[in-house]
């Protein structure tokens, strides 16, 4: 009996912890068991678990299509996110959950429509009373459209109401629409339009399954009854004022245009104000004048017939019928009309060319301004003024001519006496030329007269000129130079007609007898005063200007005095000094050779290479003095028996192989006129040391010649003293030498 307990309770032991278990390990997934979407929107679906720590989940749909979604697993959930919802997604989703050998399953029904937008109400035409028209209730992108029901209300009638049963044999978001034709009345304005829609879907929430669209109804009535009425008549005289009020019926009230009828048919818009109002009327403002009542149902237009009556009037043009202006200024010829309250008028050329001025038209009067004058303004011009239908033409001829300035007196040159000069006259931009007159005078007498008949082949302005050459005198100094022109044009009023201009005449003489005088003289001592005095002969007194001349020819500017003073000269000062006198009219040049006289000094007396040398050498024996112009140089050499000059060429005496002899003292004597100076120096030649390696040719010769030399000289010593004493000599007599 106890071990059957055992069994028993180890059975019931099993049986719980199969139950506990079962308990533990839970799934759940949200939406629970359905969801509808709308197509475009984002759903989630979630997957979790209880009862277990790490499960592992999976996603499928219930025909093994693909999810087209994404997973995100984090700890006990997962979720399957769907985005943009489309029709892949229409399915059963299965969520699948493991732990360990446990595994369970959860699915979500995903179902979809299309509702988005409210229906939208249009019309084939305006809403004119009488005529029909079509409305057109219209949804776009339904689905299922299999239970879309629409309806069309006005106010509280239904005008329509329509279920779309038809099959869908393909999934796709459909547009339907509900049309009804009707015959709007003046009643329906004000009404309300209301297209309603439906899709039967309990699922969806009520705002969602049920949108609908007002419109309010606008009835049009096309114009009517367009009524024309004129004050205060339809005959008128030019300057005359006109108004005209147009009236027309319709819904909504038209729009009022006035136009003109063009003599082509075409219409040109006036106004768009009911009454139009036409002042200063012209005779070219008669003619057919349209009104028209305009709005968006149509439009309705009548007419009516303006004539205006032609009036007298009179025209006046200033200053006159010609005026003369001269070229360059500014002129304004002036055209008014009297008898016409609103003329029209316009100014041509007598030959149509450009006005090539500027006008300016207020009320009767017009101005016409020609600013600046040229030769294109040399014409006879016309004022027309039209009034109605009358037209006037006034003419008014304007006449060029241009004598701006005075004339110009101009000189080829300075007035410089017994100099022939070349005097011109010129005036500057003259026209008409072929009636300029130039005349010439010195005093009162006249040196030249010209007239200018060549003909005008071109207009423009022409600089004309008198010329003549004369040669001036001192007593042409002080008398006055007349150039006068006058422009012979009686038939033109203008001044002046005559212009002159003067020049005192000034006769320049060029300077000449230009002279130096030098005090005390042109030779001097170093740091002796010396004074130049330049004078020049001329008119205007000439200037005098102080140059030096230096070595490269070129002139050292020093002074513009008559007077050039040099104090404590130096050898340095001396040179070429130039005066020049100079004026207008001239230059003239005078020189003279400044010599400073400085005594020798700073002697150099040198032995080149040394004072001292060895015989057979080469010495240069060199005297140098300072910088003393005419210094001579003389080179001795000192002997007791008396002094012996070399010849030196520069200053330097060269001695080739210097032999004993030549050892001594040796001076320079540097002198000129002012003084002279000394300088000496002992140069020493000293013999060369034997040499048992030493051998010299020349040495051998020399001592060869020595040997048979002195022996010789000793013969002849002999002989020459036994002559003496005997009276007589004879070499053959001579005895013998005894050895």
């Amino acid at each position: 009996m106890p071990r059957k307990t055992v069994v028993i309770f180890g059975a019931l032991n099993i049986l719980w912890m199969v139950f506990a278990a079962s308990q533990a390990f839970k799934i759940e997934i949200f939406p629970e068991s359905k969801i509808l979407a709308q197509i475009g929107d984002s759903i989630s679906l979630t997957c979790s678990t209880t009862g277990c720590d790490s499960p592992s989940f999976s996603w499928r749909t219930q025909i093994d299509s693909p999810l087209n979604g994404k997973v995100i697993n984090e700890g006990t959930k997962s979720t399957l996110t769907l985005e943009p919802v489309g029709f892949a997604h229409e399915h059963s989703y299965l969520c699948t959950a493991t732990c360990g050998h446990d595994k369970q399953e959860r699915g979500v029904q995903v179902d979809l429509y299309s509702f988005p937008e409210d229906p939208e109400i249009s019309f084939s035409g305006l809403l004119e009373v009488g005529k029909p028209v079509t409305v057109t209730c219209l949804v776009r992108d339904v689905y299922p459209f299999d239970r879309l029901e629409m309806h069309l209300l006005k106010g509280d009638h239904l005008m329509k109401n329509q279920e779309f049963v038809e099959d869908m044999d393909v999934k796709a978001l459909e547009t339907k629409s509900l049309e009804v034709t009707f015959t709007p009345t003046n009643e329906d304005s004000g009404k309300t339009l209301v297209c309603g829609a439906k899709l039967h879907i309990d699922e969806i929430d009520f705002k969602l399954k049920e949108k609908e669209t007002t419109k309010t109804l606008q009835v049009y009535i096309s114009p009517r009854n367009t009524v024309i009425s004129v004050n205060p008549s339809k005959r008128l005289q030019e300057g005359g004022s006109v108004t005209m009020t147009c009236s027309s019926e319709g819904l909504p009230a038209p729009q009022i245009l006035w136009s003109k009828k063009l003599d082509n048919g075409n219409l040109q818009l006036l106004s768009e104000n009911a009454t139009l109002t036409l002042i200063a009327m012209r005779m070219e403002d008669s003619g057919i004048y349209v009104c028209e009542g305009v709005n968006l149902a149509g439009r309705d237009r009548t007419q009516v017939e303006l004539i205006v009556q032609e009036k007298l009037f009179t025209v006046e043009i200033s200053p006159g019928p010609q005026i003369a202006t001269q070229i360059g200024d500014s002129v304004t010829l002036t055209c008014r009309v009297m008898g016409c309250e609103s003329p029209s008028i316009s100014w041509r050329t007598q030959i149509d060319s450009p006005l090539s001025g500027k006008v300016r038209t207020e009320g009767t009067k017009s101005t016409l301004t020609l600013s600046p004058v040229s030769f294109e303004n040399e014409h006879s011009y016309l004022c027309i003024v039209t009034c109605g239908h009358k037209k006037v033409e006034k003419e008014i001829k304007v006449d060029l001519y241009s004598f701006p300035s005075d004339p110009k007196i101009e000189m080829s040159g300075l007035l410089v006496e017994g100099n022939p000069v070349n005097v011109s006259c010129k005036v500057p931009d003259v026209y008409p030329f072929d009636r300029l007159e130039i005349e010439l005078l010195k005093g009162e007498s006249i040196m030249k007269k010209k007239n200018f008949l060549e003909d005008v082949d071109n207009k423009s302005l022409e600089t004309k000129s008198l010329e003549m050459t004369f040669i001036p005198t001192t007593e042409d100094t002080g008398k006055v130079l007349v150039c006068q022109a006058k422009l012979h044009i009686d038939e033109m009023e203008f001044e002046p007609k005559q212009r002159q201009s003067t020049q005192t005449l000034y006769v320049n003489i060029a300077p000449r007898d230009t002279t130096i005088s030098v005090s005390p003289s042109s030779i001097l001592e170093e740091g002796s005063s010396v004074n130049m005095t330049c004078s020049s002969d001329g008119l205007p007194a000439p200037k005098i200007l102080w140059r030096r001349q230096l070595n490269n020819g070129e002139l050292q500017f020093l002074s513009e005095n008559t007077t050039l003073t040099l104090i404590s000269t130096k050898m340095e000062d001396s040179g070429i000094y130039v005066c020049e006198g100079i004026n207008q009219a001239g230059k003239s040049r005078k020189e003279v050779e400044l010599t400073i006289q400085v005594a020798p000094k700073d002697i150099q007396l040198r032995a080149i290479p040394s004072e001292s040398v060895k015989e057979g050498d080469t010495v240069i024996i060199s005297c140098t003095c300072g910088n003393v112009p005419q210094t001579w140089i003389i080179l001795k050499k000192k002997a007791e028996t008396g002094d012996t000059v070399l010849k030196s060429t520069g200053g330097e005496y060269t001695i080739h192989k210097a032999q004993l002899e030549d050892a001594g003292v040796y001076e320079c004597e540097s002198k000129n006129q002012v003084g002279l100076q000394l300088r000496s120096l002992t140069l020493d030649v000293k013999g060369r040391e034997n040499n048992k390696d030493y051998f010299s040719p020349e040495l051998l010769v020399l001592y060869c010649a020595s040997s048979l030399i002195i022996p010789a000289i000793g013969m002849i010593i002999y002989f020459a003293r036994r002559a003496n004493m005997k009276g007589s000599y004879s070499l053959v007599e001579a005895q013998k030498s005894k050895v």
